[in-house]
């Protein structure tokens, strides 16, 4: 049987990143894509957000990926010539209730090691963005905007020149653990591979290729929830901010928030609904909900202002009503299977997060 150092599955941000750091590590490492590019699901369908690392709990591996993260893609960015841009961004508060959760909001973040937040009144809002109707906001000058398809691109590049070979249209159908090579993949359904070290990063399908390892724990497969999120976009014209603008945040998300893309397009999204499979179907009907809940914060949005754009899934083990979840890295020390790490519930900000992760990645084995 063939083998290789290191098989990755899954060629998103987050296997892209992890297949890059393997192979400068001189690792030889081979990546598998089941679909026929790189980084098509929850890689491309998201916020394009550099996030600042500010709503999470302290101590959280979100947390302290998502601030370190931010860092070293801003760098690799600046680096690497992948389009972003630091905007900045406002969490406004809409009426009196909610200046509370700005302060939980505050103080959480300055528990991330967020040093920049700071707050805004009614009166500084009103300077910062003028058609914004608010009662305070958290100003956040180390949100951005990025090119997700530009990095991943370039993350490609870098994980190629080091040696990496990513293989599309290739599936993990099956494999197995503890033998001899010590872990096996089945490519569909056909060919084999063995290799010292497995790093299943499929994002919404990590948990089907756990589940399909033979000689790995069922009960080391954690519940899987999918909470779609939908965008909506300007049928015409354009938006007056120059800033993302986020609403408090609710249950499952970061609500419908504001953001720009580097053309300076404005999209609105995503609100969160719980599904049980993937669809990225765009339902039209929902643009009047969509339109209540931007003009919370800004009245003047027009009459069917709003057209449908497109749809992500987030990959969650977290489901409605409870706690938001930490991202899942499962190592060796977590189910004693050595060369082995499965990533699950890689949502945001795992874009943010994908160098961070891949240091991480990289420490587990």
């Amino acid at each position: 049987m063939e083998t290789v150092d290191a098989v990755v599955v899954g060629a998103g941000v987050i296997g892209l990143a992890v297949a890059r750091r393997l192979a400068r590590d001189g690792r030889e490492v081979m990546v598998f894509e089941c679909e026929d590019s790189i980084g098509t699901q929850t890689s491309s369908r998201n916020s394009e957000v550099i996030h600042a690392g500010i709503y999470y709990p302290a101590g959280s591996r979100k947390a302290s990926a998502c601030v370190e993260g931010r860092e070293l893609l801003y760098r690799y960015c600046a680096d690497h010539d992948v389009a972003h841009r630091r905007l900045g961004k406002l969490i406004v508060a809409t009426d009196d209730a909610q200046l509370p959760d700005l302060e939980r909001i505050a103080g959480r973040a300055a528990a991330n090691g967020v040093t920049d937040l700071r707050p805004v009144d009614a009166g500084e809002l009103h300077e910062l963005e003028p058609q914004i109707r608010g009662v305070g906001a958290l100003l956040s000058p180390s949100t951005g905007i990025i090119d997700a398809h530009g990095l991943m691109r370039a993350l490609r590049h870098d994980a190629q020149e080091a040696g990496a070979m990513i293989v599309l249209h290739s599936a993990i159908t099956a494999g197995s653990v503890g033998g001899d090579p010590p872990l096996v993949v089945e490519v569909d359904g056909a060919d084999t591979l063995g290799c010292r070290m497995l790093v299943n990063c499929a994002g919404l399908g990590a948990w089907d290729v756990a589940g399909s390892l033979r000689g790995f724990p069922i009960d080391g497969v954690p519940p899987r929830r999918f909470a779609k999120g939908t965008y909506f976009s300007l049928a015409h014209g354009s938006v007056p901010f120059g800033r993302l603008i986020y609403p408090v945040p609710v249950d499952g998300g970061l609500g419908v928030h504001l953001t720009l893309d580097l053309a300076g397009r404005a999209r609105f999204g995503p609100d969160v609904e719980w599904v049980d499979e993937l669809d990225y179907r765009v339902d039209a009907d929902r643009a009047d909900a969509f339109a209540a809940e931007i003009r919370r914060y800004w009245p003047d949005l027009p009459d069917d202002a709003l057209q449908p754009d497109y749809a992500g899934i987030r990959p969650k083990l977290s489901g409605p009503g409870e706690p938001a979840a930490d991202f899942g890295l499962q190592g060796p020390a977590d189910h004693g299977i050595p060369g082995l790490v499965n990533m699950f519930g890689i949502e945001s900000p795992g874009l943010t997060s994908c160098l961070a992760l891949a240091r991480d990645v990289a420490a587990l084995l």
